[in-house]
């Protein structure tokens, strides 16, 4: 069977764009996903099983028994099918070179960073960007190698970060950018014009891999590297977190409070007061506001986050 255009991912946002694929530009002929028993050897934050999209709108979606690609099942629906052109949304692994081949226009993706490719190269940007506490984001469309995030440019878009902007806001506005330059690719997919762009002028650096440990806080840091981690780690992705003794506490939401009043009698990470059962906390420079929070323990006045 051939398949014209197909989409490659495991989460919501995947779901958001095959369906703006579908319903606005063109039919999508095939989903590839993994299957959920993955999920269980391969930390996904966000993960979403997509038959639905057979179930609403008839697309047919292949679940692979290996992020990787390499295993059996999938190689045999590789090697008995065709394929034209394939984009990738939330499938944050390399796509093997075998695969890659059996794309007669290629695979494309989206990666970015406040600069332009080869700089920021690597894993989670968009959190790193955040984390960071990076103002733009330049989201570039790019056709896969076998090498992660090569300078093979397609087109980009730009967009702001802003101080209130969390993780999940920026996913947002990615997700409007992408759907932008899918519309730009597929129209020069239909055309025959796809030209790629290999001519940049920029450094290599690279976003090494976060996981679920890397959301620790540290009240040794000042109150903005905080918030640009939490508000960098929250839903969908496992949160920021401190201990309350034995317990961990799991911080999904908190802003700057104050950096003026005189909090020198409290410990960085101690509780100054609880409010609505919201809680102030001494910082280095200051203080942050904790709005939302998961944790087993009651928080009192005096407790100190570690």
């Amino acid at each position: 069977m051939k398949f014209k255009v197909s989409v490659f991912g495991v989460k919501d946002t995947t779901e958001n764009i095959v369906e703006y694929i579908h319903k606005e530009i063109c039919p999508v002929d095939l989903v590839i996903t993994v299957a959920k028993a993955v999920t269980e050897r391969n930390e996904i934050s966000g993960y979403k099983g997509l038959t639905v999209l057979t179930e609403k709108y008839g697309i047919p979606v292949f679940e692979a028994d290996s992020y990787s690609l390499t295993d059996e099942k999938t190689k045999t629906f590789l090697e008995e099918n065709e394929f034209e052109i394939g984009i990738s949304m939330g499938w944050q692994r390399l796509v093997p070179q075998a695969v890659l081949d059996k794309f007669i226009c290629g695979i494309f993706g989206f990666h970015g960073n406040c600069g332009y490719l080869p700089f920021g190269r690597g894993r989670s940007p968009l959190n790193w960007s955040i984390i960071q506490g990076d103002t733009r984001f330049n989201l570039n469309l790019f056709r896969y190698d076998e090498k992660a995030d090569s300078p093979n440019i397609f087109a980009t878009e730009m967009f702001s970060i802003t101080v209130h902007d969390t993780i999940r806001t920026a996913q947002y506005k990615n997700m409007i950018c992408s759907k932008r330059l899918i519309r730009k690719l597929l129209t020069a997919y239909r055309d025959g014009n796809i030209v790629i762009r290999r001519d940049s002028k920029d450094f290599d650096s690279w976003f090494d891999k976060r996981t679920t440990a890397d959301g620790r806080i540290d009240f040794r840091q000042r109150t903005r590297e905080i918030y640009n981690l939490i508000r960098g780690v929250t839903a969908p992705f496992p949160g920021a977190f401190a201990m309350l003794g034995e317990e961990k506490m799991i911080i999904w939401e908190a802003h700057p409070f104050d950096e003026i009043m005189d909090f020198s009698a409290y410990a960085p990470g101690e509780v100054v007061d609880v409010f609505d059962g919201k809680m102030v906390i001494r910082t280095v420079d200051g203080s942050l506001l904790i709005e939302r929070y998961e944790c087993r323990t009651e928080v009192f006045i005096h407790d100190v986050l570690s």
